[in-house]
């Protein structure tokens, strides 16, 4: 099973805004260490992404395809191990830059994301 790293906050409203900043960095491995070894992650207009290899490849594709994601937090609220949040996610690939409203639900165990789910509108992430 995956350890928590010494310095990673255990807090899940605090773990889930640390998990968020990190990815501003595009370094897949940071983002990773933020799951469970059973993790699932969600984009719930895609299939699921189950456990950690699969969840690696998604995101290896979004940072592969991107120069820069960041996630802007505009509320969050925390209710024991689940954290929601409404945010806008900001992914720029090439000469295009997307500003994709989401909301989305992590659910934490141990101080690892054991269930991610991001809702949003595939057609404006698409650009149709």
């Amino acid at each position: 099973m995956s350890q928590t790293a010494p310095d990673r906050p255990t807090d899940p409203d605090v773990l889930v805004r640390a998990f968020c900043a990190a990815w501003k960095q595009l370094d897949v491995d940071e983002v990773m260490s933020y799951f469970a070894d059973d993790a699932v992650y969600h984009n719930i207009p895609l299939d699921p992404a189950e456990g950690r290899d699969a969840i690696r490849g998604v995101i290896e594709m979004f940072a592969g395809m991107s120069s820069g994601i960041d996630f802007a937090i505009h509320r969050q609220v925390a209710d024991g191990n689940l954290v929601m949040n409404e945010r806008t996610d900001t992914i720029v690939m090439g000469d295009k830059t997307v500003a994709l409203p989401v909301m989305g639900a992590f659910e934490i165990a141990d101080g690892k994301i054991k269930a991610w789910r991001d809702y949003f509108d595939m057609g404006q992430f698409s650009g149709a």
